[in-house]
């Protein structure tokens, strides 16, 4: 009996060592891009404690609803696709919900307390970093409180987002209190931004978890605001929300794997279009490469209502139907079909820029390609005095008719390429409808042309918009870019940055055995990187 008693002491023993080992690093180093530098700096920090990916990405998300708060914050809504360092690959789904006592409108709103549903980047970060992040909440949320309790200084590109929407932030007494001057002037860029009470709404996160938002005082106050002003949500709704986890959906493209989310994202089209390129032959010149990837995208584009339909569904990932389609631009390169749009949402032919995306990737292998808006430019234009966060638009039909309990589905699309099981490639995208051509474009651009991430993000990218091919060609680009006969194709050379997406992402690097980073030129994001025992 004693023998059998230092033999299981000595099994327990093995055990406890094995499970509270720290893994040992696999690759040589961390990385962050972000879109706004400070976010980037607070994934770096979370690297530097000793933290992981999840951690990282977490408080840069958190972060990035401090500073960037017209492009997304905690009243939105988030997807995010990881992979754990087991090769693991799945994804959360904390898109906004649809309230119970929900019923459509006659009237059709694209701001304000009509359109508000219920929100999901907390429960969504909560719930990356509960279960795979080694850090405490409190040090992940940390930065975020800091931004927000001592000030920033705004940059150029926040400042005139905000300008551009300062008439509707006055017709809401919430959103005028915590996003204007005393005097009503909007804030300007190099102005020190303090935001006490979006503090607090953090602090009360970082202490009680999900509940401190969606239960509780905070969750009184929302409910208060939205219900006196027209919304339906109720403290049921918050109190019931909760971020899932979502399905995979894969593909193929030039031997690799895509790995993608389904709605409410859209992986299937970003899969559809990559699949569609990947019949099509080499381009042997910038024009054609130009004029198959706005092709293919038109033709996906088709697709993006059917998606529900899980027979379409499978026709959108099947790589023999994307041969077929492929075949259509084989043949010639026909003009940009006008689409019927009078039963399109809103969001599809919005040329408004939005969303904000983040990726991050450790020494371990884990990687999280994560995006999280609040609609349009500033979202819904309301914030609760007193909580200082803008929430989404959700209903309304800006996204789409709804029925209650459904979750918006937007063009957001985190992705991930893998080869022979290992990350290649981890990417996503803001700008609205441009999201999707966006990441497929630089996965051309990186995987198929063989050019570096960086540089695969600064060539110029094409865009079908109504009946024409819109094609970027501001002043970074318009020396590389392609020169098309618009006697034969119409086109339209647009010159102005930011309009076709801004991509985020992380590539491996065989030869050093290290991740590279990149950040898109056109927005003010910035990529950290973070060797283990460098000082921060």
């Amino acid at each position: 009996m004693k023998n059998f008693n230092l033999i299981l002491s000595c099994f327990c023993l093995v055990l406890n060592y094995a499970f509270n080992q720290t893994p040992k690093p696999v690759f040589n180093n961390n990385v962050i891009s972000a879109a706004h530098p400070l976010a980037s700096l607070s994934g770096k920090a979370m690297y530097a404690q000793g933290g992981n990916a999840f951690d990282a990405a977490v408080a840069a998300a958190f972060s990035l609803s401090v500073v960037e708060s017209s492009m997304s914050g905690i009243g939105g809504r988030l997807q995010a696709i990881y992979r754990t360092s087991d090769g693991s690959i799945a994804g959360v789904d904390a898109s906004t919900e649809v309230p119970v006592n929900y019923t459509p409108l006659k009237h059709k709103y694209s701001y304000g307390y009509e359109t508000i549903g219920i929100p999901g980047v907390v429960a969504g970060l909560i719930k990356l970093q509960e279960d795979h992040g080694v850090l405490e909440l409190n040090a992940v949320l940390a930065p975020a409180i800091d931004y927000a309790e001592n000030g920033y200084k705004m940059l150029p590109g926040e400042a005139l987002r905000q300008q551009m929407a300062k008439e509707k932030i006055l017709e809401f007494e919430g959103s005028s209190y915590h996003f204007l001057k005393e005097n009503g002037a909007v804030n300007s860029s190099g102005d020190l931004i303090i935001q006490k009470d979006l503090a607090e709404v953090l602090k009360s996160i970082s202490a009680k978890g999900r509940k401190g938002f969606y239960e509780g005082e905070i969750a009184r106050k929302i409910v208060e605001d939205i219900q006196a002003n027209g919304g339906i949500i109720t403290l049921e709704d918050l109190k019931n929300y909760r971020a899932l986890s979502s399905k995979i959906v894969d593909g193929v493209f030039k031997d690799h794997k895509v790995h993608s989310l389904y709605l409410p994202s859209f992986g299937a089209i970003t899969i559809q279009i990559l699949q569609i390129l990947d019949h099509l032959p080499t381009f042997n010149s910038e024009e054609d490469w130009t004029l198959s990837n706005g092709k293919a995208t038109e033709i996906a584009y088709k697709y993006r209502k059917k998606q529900e339909n899980l027979d379409s569904l499978s026709l959108i990932l099947s790589y023999e139907k994307a041969e077929e389609l492929a075949d259509k631009i084989n043949s010639s390169y026909s003009n940009i079909q006008k689409n019927d749009d009078s039963e399109q949402p809103i969001s599809f032919g919005s040329i408004d820029g939005h969303t904000s995306h983040l990726t991050a990737v450790d020494h371990f292998g884990n990687a999280v390609s994560l995006t999280q808006t609040i609609g349009p430019n500033m979202g819904s234009k309301v914030a609760t005095k007193g909580l200082g966060f803008l929430y989404a638009v959700t209903l309304g039909g800006y996204l789409g008719d709804y029925k209650p309990g459904d979750r918006a589905n937007s063009h957001i699309s985190p992705t991930m390429i893998t080869k022979d099981g290992e990350l290649i490639l981890a990417i996503g995208a803001a700008g609205g409808s441009r999201i999707v051509p966006a990441i497929t474009q630089v996965v051309s651009r990186h995987i198929d042309q063989k050019h570096t991430l960086e540089r695969s993000l600064m060539l110029p990218r094409a865009y079908p918009f109504e009946d024409t091919l819109w094609i970027e060609d501001h002043d970074s680009v318009k020396d590389i870019n392609a020169v098309l006969n618009t006697a034969i194709f119409r086109t339209k050379m647009i010159n102005s940055i930011a309009r076709f997406g801004r991509v985020h992402a992380v590539s491996y690097d065989s030869l050093n055995n290290s991740w590279n980073g990149a950040a898109d030129p056109d927005w003010e994001g910035t990529t950290e990187y973070y060797i283990a025992g460098e000082k921060n």
